[in-house]
């Protein structure tokens, strides 16, 4: 009788966790396979595109954007897999860089596509990385809307400041190397548009 009811309690905690695990949507499903390929994609071509890396500065960012991306990807798959709480939480992406932003155009050689595989370099590398990041973005903005289970909604919502935070760093880097310039309107249009828009107080009761 003992062992009868272990059985049925096993089978019953069994049952507990297939329920929480397959707790997804159809939608959810096919937009968090999306989005953990899209994840993937970024870190395979991270991997492809390190022996390339000249600057050094660059490959630190490679690595250690890689490896925060690495946790995050587990932490996705394993509450994905799962439906619970994943054992290790979602982390917050530091960068090692300012935030500060050149402005203007300085004139330069048109861009246009390589003509064979040796004229890799950074500022394409570091181009690559930051299409891979914005890339994942907006594959789990798009998951997270579409998510039923709410500790996978929570992982990926969660997820998503890093990879801006990750694309905002590369973005610094390519400003600052003349890979990516950042141009402005005139002042008095700047000062236009800023004052375009007002605050209010008048809340609903």
């Amino acid at each position: 009788m003992s062992q009868s009811f272990y059985n049925e309690s096993s089978s019953n905690q069994t049952n507990f966790i297939q329920q929480h695990s397959l707790n997804h949507g159809g939608h959810e499903m096919m937009d968090m396979h999306e989005a953990i390929g899209e994840i993937i994609a970024g870190m395979n071509q991270a991997i492809i595109l390190r022996p390339q890396v000249k600057d050094q500065e660059l490959l630190n960012i490679l690595d250690r954007q890689y490896n925060f991306t690495l946790g995050m990807y587990n932490t996705i798959v394993e509450s994905f897999k799962t439906g619970h709480d994943p054992s290790v939480p979602t982390g917050r992406y530091q960068m090692e860089t300012g935030n500060d932003f050149k402005y203007g155009l300085t004139p330069g050689q048109p861009k246009k596509p390589m003509q064979n595989a040796n004229e890799i370099n950074d500022e394409a590398i570091s181009g690559f990385l930051l299409g891979a990041q914005k890339g994942a973005a907006k594959c789990m903005t798009a998951a997270a809307t579409e998510t039923t289970n709410p500790v996978v909604r929570r992982v990926v919502a969660d997820s998503i400041p890093n990879c801006i935070e990750m694309a905002y760093e590369l973005s610094i880097y390519q400003n600052k190397h003349g890979y990516y310039q950042v141009p402005q309107y005139s002042q008095q249009d700047m000062q236009t548009m800023l004052n375009a828009y007002d605050t209010t107080s008048n809340p609903l009761h």
